[in-house]
C-alpha cells in the first residue's frame, strides 16, 4: 500500500479512479475507510482520481504520541507530501470535520496546491462540534480519555455500523489524545486565512450541528464561496448521509474540475 514519510512519520494513502485529482480528508477518530463505507468512493471514482489519506494518528498511518506532531502546519505538509509522491502539482481538496480544518491549514500553508475546496462540518474559528459546558472538559477529550467504548458512544447508535465500530475499537487513543492536544495549540484559528482563499469553495453543515452557524459565517468571508445547510442533520449525520451530501458536491466539482478546457 502506498506510503510517504513526512517529518519522520509514515502516512498511508490510497488512490482510486481516474480523472482530475480530489483529496479526501476524514474526521478525528475515523480513517479514510469511511469514504468507502459511506458510498463516496463508488460515486466519485468514475470521474475523479481520488486520493484517500489516513491522517497521522489514524488508520494505517503512524501514530505518534507527541502533541507537537499534530500541528496544522504539519497536517498540511502531510497532504503536500502525498501530492508530491504522486507527482500531482495541484488537486481539489474535500475534508469533513477535522479533515475540513486541515483544508484551512492547506489554505494557510499550501494554497497554490489546491484547485478548489469542499469543507464539511468545520468553520475557521475554534468552535467545536461537541461544545463543553462552562468549566467542563471538551466532551471529545473526555471520550478519548474514556477509551474506545466512550468514543463509540459519542458517535451515537444511529450512525454506528460494524465497520465503524471496528475502526473505533482499533484506534490508538493515546495518539488521538495527542492529536487533539496538538490541534488545540492553534488558538488563533483561521479567520485571517479564509479571506485569502481565491479558489472556488463549497462549505456545508447539518443544521443541527453546533458547527452550522460558524461554518456559514466562515463561508460568507470566503470570496464567492457557497454554503449548503443540510436540514436536521447532526455532526456525524452530515458525513454518513452521502445521499444528501453528494447531490450538492458533485455538481460543484463537475463545474470546477470537468469543465471544457
Amino acid at each position: 500500500m502506498p506510503r510517504v514519510v513526512n517529518k519522520g512519520v509514515s502516512i498511508h494513502y490510497r488512490v482510486e479512479g481516474n480523472g482530475p485529482p480530489v483529496v479526501l480528508g476524514h474526521g478525528i477518530t475515523d480513517s479514510s475507510e469511511t469514504f468507502y463505507e459511506r458510498g463516496y468512493v463508488a460515486a466519485l471514482k468514475p470521474k475523479y482520481r481520488l486520493v484517500l489519506i489516513d491522517a497521522r494518528g489514524h488508520g494505517q498511518s503512524d501514530k505518534p504520541h507527541d502533541p507537537q506532531s499534530y500541528t496544522f502546519e504539519t497536517a498540511a505538509s502531510d497532504i503536500v507530501a502525498v501530492l508530491d509522491d504522486l507527482g500531482m502539482k495541484t488537486a481539489a481538496y474535500w475534508g469533513y470535520s477535522l479533515g475540513g480544518r486541515y483544508g484551512f491549514a492547506l489554505a494557510q500553508h499550501a494554497l497554490a496546491r489546491v484547485t478548489c475546496f469542499v469543507v464539511g462540518g468545520a468553520g475557521a474559528g475554534n468552535e467545536r462540534a461537541y461544545p463543553s459546558e462552562p468549566g467542563n472538559e471538551d466532551p471529545l477529550m473526555t471520550a478519548l480519555r474514556g477509551g474506545p467504548d466512550a468514543i463509540i458512544k459519542i458517535w451515537g447508535k444511529e450512525w454506528m455500523t460494524p465497520p465503524l465500530r471496528e475502526r473505533l475499537l482499533a484506534n490508538d487513543t493515546g495518539a488521538l489524545i495527542a492529536c487533539l492536544q496538538g490541534l488545540r495549540l492553534n488558538t488563533k484559528g483561521f479567520s485571517d486565512v479564509v479571506r485569502t482563499i481565491a479558489v472556488p469553495t463549497l462549505m456545508y453543515a447539518g443544521s443541527a450541528d453546533p458547527i452550522h452557524n460558524p461554518a456559514r459565517q466562515t463561508a460568507s468571508e470566503i470570496p464567492g464561496a457557497q454554503f449548503v445547510s443540510l436540514p436536521g442533520l447532526i455532526h456525524p449525520a452530515a458525513l454518513c448521509r452521502s445521499d444528501l451530501v453528494l447531490p450538492h458536491v458533485e455538481p460543484f466539482l463537475a463545474k470546477v474540475l470537468l469543465r471544457p478546457a
